[in-house]
């Protein structure tokens, strides 16, 4: 079945992890896993039609016209299907006849794009980039190179800002280009947005009317070219001095570029780098809301090298003897910075939220440098999070220019990709999004996990909000100022019946074509998710999805089971524990590791078929064949073990986690090994030590990393340098195609991933050989080291998978 659900997935971009779903709420708690759907709100679906008129609306729920209406063509009106309100049809539509149908009710088309209000004129997106100037000069030569190719590569009437921070802030106009002139804000020094209007010359105009002049240009599109060229921008805009197209300033902006230098305040011996980064930030997201008003496409995009020392939003002292802190600081509460600086962090996310701007975060350091208190900017305003250990480094500039370079390139179909392009895949960023969700009279909205803010006031008189909230909860619509394609939702739902309905409890559903059917045996329930947002053509499409699925007893376990989803079901899982460990301070690695446990052995127990204290009979249908495994792995991952990782890196593993797709968030979850020998293709092998031997290749994708493993024989002949011989070819074949998919696999992904060329048996082959299942230990029997075939062995006390399958199978059978 989990090829239907991918193929069913590709249809409409949403995947839920029971497809059949009990009737009554105590039914539905007893399945244990959680009930949600996986949505991608962008996802590329072929032929999806794109019409240029807005939906027509329910009056009572606001649900869009869809194919699962009932259809009166007599009186022109239509029956919701989600809360059976009567609406009439607007008059345009006085012509819809069965064979006269718009778009939206053709019973292919479950999804559908609008465009909203086509003549509005989008202002064009705003990038405003903050330098760290506290980086060696190898490192800040790096960056100024990276910035400067960013500037061939942005569209040309895009609007480019620049600061600079260290001890000091400094915002550089841009505008005057006779020398370099530049506000500075004391770096140690709370800033309030009033203060920072000031200082910046607001105080005289501020964005109201700036805002009040593109709404008039919305509302007025005949004569909104006449208004641009008679008031161009620089004279209508208040931050036209910070803020200015691209084709204006851009050798203004490479002169200030190339003479910028270190911070010339030096720290004092033993001390830290006086580093400004909550000012910089609070000064930047203040400059976008004065000079940007809500509405206008703007990223603030932040490239830092080091932890946060001086002002609001410090991590750590500046003395070197003081270190920075860790999750066990966290966890036992020694590290009283943490909960003010994320404090900070967290206002200046709510502000960015309010006028949909985005913050990337690019930290590129060998120390923390405070990602796990701001990570809130990014992931509320579904910024994006690069995580390298320099500004010279390839996941660095590889990542860089995949998100700013690639807005003017058209986006290649999947087909025209060979695996063999080193061409880095665009990746297209829609802003302004705002998600909705819009359920059936039974169903409720528990909340949303993903890179997105609630929008508290979005319909709660409906009561179909959760009284129970999993992630962003209290509300059915949540506001994502930045979405890729690839950006998806997992959105928790809960049963609002009590108790089953039984026979009688039919009630009526739609087919597509419109005409009534009753349902008793498996009625159905609806639910449907807007996305609008701003495409980088500066375009305003809602995307509407419609779909389906069926209710059914909450005791009828084979057609509960028949619908289960087990990938779905495990990333949903691993989006519901993170947020956990990230509210509850109590959830810590091995509490989160029981809570696995409990949900894990409770499924078991729900859907398996065994006999009561009989380990040997258990066993769980083809659906669930591969469940236990994902939580194996899921309980051995980063998003859960923290020990070995810093909380930057947890945080940015679970920043990722929270937007990529199933297929993705699997990989993280549970990664791919492919095996390369003479003996054959390459093939998938199993994710075990036994995988490992001397006459292989094997490739790790863990997403994060890339690995490139050869066997112990394979790596003695490349150093023999056979490969260069005419007659070993087929040697150098098989030592180039797993390169060639690594690249591809680097060319493609966003974040780029850390590449790791390694041998058997030397010290990097540990990234390998830590996510391998430990089957064959220092402790299995036989000789201390030896193996059969020359495998490998892992110097771990972790359980392997069998023994795990094991404990599971007797505890799941217990009384």
């Amino acid at each position: 079945m989990t090829t239907s659900w991918s193929d069913l997935e590709n249809k409409d971009g949403v995947r839920f992890s029971l497809n059949a779903w009990p009737d009554d709420r105590q039914s539905a708690q007893k399945c244990v896993v959680p009930l949600g759907a996986l949505v991608t709100p962008l996802k590329h679906i072929e032929d999806v039609p794109v019409v240029p008129y807005e939906p027509v609306r329910c009056k009572a729920c606001a649900a869009c016209l869809n194919p699962y209406a009932q259809i009166d063509f007599n009186s022109k009106l239509f029956v919701c299907p989600f809360c059976h309100a009567r609406n009439n049809f607007p008059p345009h539509y006085a012509g819809i006849t069965e064979q006269n149908l718009p778009a939206e009710l053709f019973p292919n088309y479950l999804v559908i794009d609008y465009t909203i209000n086509p003549n509005k004129v989008t202002p064009p997106p705003a990038y405003l980039f903050l330098v760290d100037v506290c980086v060696s000069d190898e490192e800040l030569a790096s960056l100024k190179a990276s910035l400067t190719q960013a500037l061939s590569l942005l569209p040309e009437d895009s609007l480019v800002g620049l600061i600079s921070f260290g001890t000091h802030v400094h915002v550089h106009e841009l505008q005057f280009a006779d020398c370099p002139k530049s506000y500075v804000f004391r770096g140690g020094k709370e800033h309030t947005s009033a203060q920072i209007r000031d200082q910046l010359t607001f105080s005289r105009g501020g964005g109201g009317p700036q805002q009040q002049q593109y709404q008039s240009q919305n509302q007025n599109p005949n004569t909104q070219q006449q208004q641009q060229q008679q008031q161009p921008y620089q004279q209508t805009n208040p931050a036209s001095s910070f803020l200015v197209p691209l084709s204006e300033c851009e050798f203004t902006f490479s002169a200030i570029l190339e003479e910028l230098a270190r911070d010339p305040f030096a720290p004092l011996p033993q001390s830290r780098h006086n580093r400004a980064t909550g000012t910089a930030l609070a000064v930047a997201s203040t400059l976008l809301s004065l000079g940007c008003p809500s509405g206008h496409p703007a990223r603030a995009c932040l490239f830092v090298g080091g932890p946060c020392t001086e002002g609001p939003g410090n991590i750590v002292p500046k003395a070197l003897e003081n270190a920075t802190r860790s999750h066990k600081d966290i966890a036992q509460d020694k590290a009283p910075l943490f909960t003010k600086a994320k404090k900070k962090y967290d206002a200046i996310a709510t502000q960015l939220c309010a006028n949909g701007h985005s913050l990337d975060v690019f930290a590129c350091a060998l120390d923390q440098v405070g990602l796990a208190e701001m990570k809130g900017c990014a992931q509320k305003t579904g910024g994006a999070v690069v995580l390298a250990e320099s500004f010279s480094h390839v996941v660095f500039k590889k990542s860089f220019v995949k998100l700013y370079g690639s807005q003017n390139k058209p986006e290649p179909s999947p087909e025209s990709v060979s695996s063999s392009s080193d061409e880095v895949t665009p990746l297209k960023v829609h802003s302004n999004g705002i998600f909705e969700v819009i359920t059936s009279r039974d169903v409720k909205v528990a909340g949303c996990v993903g890179p997105c803010a609630a929008l508290d006031t979005a319909r709660r008189h409906l009561g179909n909000v959760a009284d129970v909230s999993i992630g962003y909860g209290g509300t059915t619509a949540w506001k994502m100022c930045a979405l890729t394609r690839n950006t998806t939702l997992a959105v928790f739902f809960e049963v609002a019946k009590e108790k089953p309905d039984g026979a009688s409890g039919g009630g009526y559903g739609q087919n597509p074509y419109g005409q009534q059917q009753q349902y008793q045996s498996a009625p159905q329930f609806f639910l449907q998710f807007h996305c609008t947002s701003t495409l980088p053509t500066g375009e305003t499409r809602l995307r509407v999805i419609t779909t389906t699925r069926r209710w059914t007893s909450g005791q009828n376990i084979p057609e509960i089971s028949m619908g289960f989803d087990q990938e779905a079901a495990a990333v949903l899982i691993a989006r519901q524990l993170t947020w956990k460990m990230e509210q509850d301070d109590e959830m810590d690695g091995p509490a989160a590791t029981r809570w696995l446990d409990r949900k894990l052995i409770g499924a078991c127990q729900r859907f398996g078929e065994y006999r009561k204290e009989d380990p040997h009979s258990f066993q769980l249908a083809p659906q669930f064949s591969l469940f236990p495994q994902f939580m194996f792995n899921l309980r051995r991952s980063q998003f859960v073990q923290v020990f070995n990782n810093s909380p930057d890196e947890t945080a940015y593993f679970r920043v990722v986690l929270w937007r990529e797709n199933v297929l993705n968030s699997l990989v993280m979850i549970q990664p791919t090994l492919t095996a390369y020998s003479f003996n054959g293709p390459p093939e998938p092998v199993l994710l075990d030590v036994c995988s490992v031997a001397p006459d292989r290749i094997l490739l790790l994708d863990a997403y994060f990393s890339v690995v490139v493993f050869h066997g112990s024989t394979i790596a003695q002949w490349r150093k023999a340098k056979y490969q260069e011989q005419e007659e070993h070819k087929a040697f150098a074949e098989l030592l180039k195609m797993p390169q060639e998919d690594a690249n591809y696999i680097l060319n493609q992904r966003f974040p780029v991933p850390r590449l790791v060329d390694c041998d058997q048996n030397g010290s990097q082959a540990r990234f390998l050989l830590a996510k391998l299942n430990p089957s064959a230990t220092h402790n299995s029997q036989g000789s201390p080291y030896g193996h059969a075939g020359g495998s490998d062995v892992i110097f771990t006390d972790d359980v392997s998978l069998q023994v795990f399958m094991e404990h599971l199978k007797r505890l799941s059978v217990s009384a």
